[in-house]
């Protein structure tokens, strides 16, 4: 089953006519949005999966640009 951050990403990342920069900032924006949603009274499942969203995002931007992709995957596993 596909969720709708894989849908974005897919619709994002076919965008020819968008700059990277653009792109990327439609997927960071997206993810900030999840995290924002998020709240102290969130269950462990529900963080889980924000952060495996988080993931995919970073590698579709390590797809428009390789070195901010992977400095984001690096970070994330801190």
């Amino acid at each position: 089953m596909i969720t709708e951050t894989e849908k974005l990403i897919d619709k994002v990342l076919s965008y020819k006519t968008w700059s990277d920069k653009r792109r990327i900032d439609t997927l960071l924006e997206h993810d900030c949005n999840m995290y924002t949603c998020l709240g102290k009274d969130s269950k462990k499942k529900e963080l889980d999966e924000t952060r495996r969203k988080s993931k995919l995002i970073y590698k579709a931007i390590s797809k428009i640009n390789p070195e901010q992709g992977k400095n984001y995957l690096w970070y994330m596993d801190k």
